[in-house]
């Protein structure tokens, strides 16, 4: 049986390169992998994509690699909280890709499953659909949106055993378990890590089969 525990927060992103397409779980402050965020940090890549529901807003959160300016574009939903993203965007030193919230989520679920993309209305009649492929179907406008893929994606579970069954915490899990099936590399850090068959089957949200490294982080205070 494998074992996809790492030793630490920087054996988990051995491997990230230079202009790498990154995914980074959560929602708001909650399930974010901040001890990855950090960890990053420490590699030196540039050039980062980041595909995320935000872009940071206090000081242990994404907006520790705009701060480095590590990243040259993001892919998110909700900008606007983050001070520092705000100021490199205004001055045209990162790109932004504003995305409506549950077409970010579709988006990446397409990524995960194959598909090859889909239509949807939301953004139609405004700046969202500009350049985008359009159908009528039933009398109604759709726009064509397509999947989203990464090399890495990076999240933050409660509970994970040795092979990587991960179990998250309540608004936490918000995104990671679809980002789970749409990156080549996944790693998870967790509050704890339990031998296999601890864990209630019915209680797994991400299985095994999509996660690569998983490590246990300190309790943040």
């Amino acid at each position: 049986m494998r074992n996809v525990v790492v030793e630490n927060a920087a054996k988990a992103v051995s491997g990230l390169a230079d202009g790498a397409t990154v995914m980074v779980g959560g929602f708001g402050g909650a399930g974010l992998p901040r001890a990855l965020i950090k960890a990053v940090l420490e590699t030196g890549v540039r050039g980062l994509t980041v595909i995320s529901n935000n872009a940071g807003a206090d000081a242990d959160d994404l907006s520790l690699w705009f701060e480095e300016k590590i990243v040259k574009k993001i892919i998110c939903s909700y900008p606007r909280s983050a001070a520092v993203f705000g100021e490199q965007y205004r001055a045209g030193t990162v790109e932004l890709e504003l995305v409506p919230q549950g077409t970010l989520i579709e988006r990446i679920r397409c990524g995960g499953a194959g598909i090859g993309g889909f239509y949807t209305p939301v953004g139609v009649g405004t700046v969202f659909a500009d350049g985008k492929p359009r159908m009528e179907i039933d009398g109604k406008e759709y726009i064509l949106e397509l999947p989203l893929k990464a090399d890495f994606a990076m999240l933050k579970g409660r509970i994970a055993d040795t092979v990587g069954n991960v179990v998250y915490n309540k608004t936490a899990r918000n995104y990671s378990p679809v980002m789970a099936t749409a990156a080549n590399t996944v790693i998870v850090e967790v509050d704890d890590i339990v031998e296999p068959g601890s864990l209630d089957p019915e209680s797994i949200v991400t299985p095994c089969i999509f996660v690569d490294r998983i490590f246990k982080s300190e309790p943040r205070k």
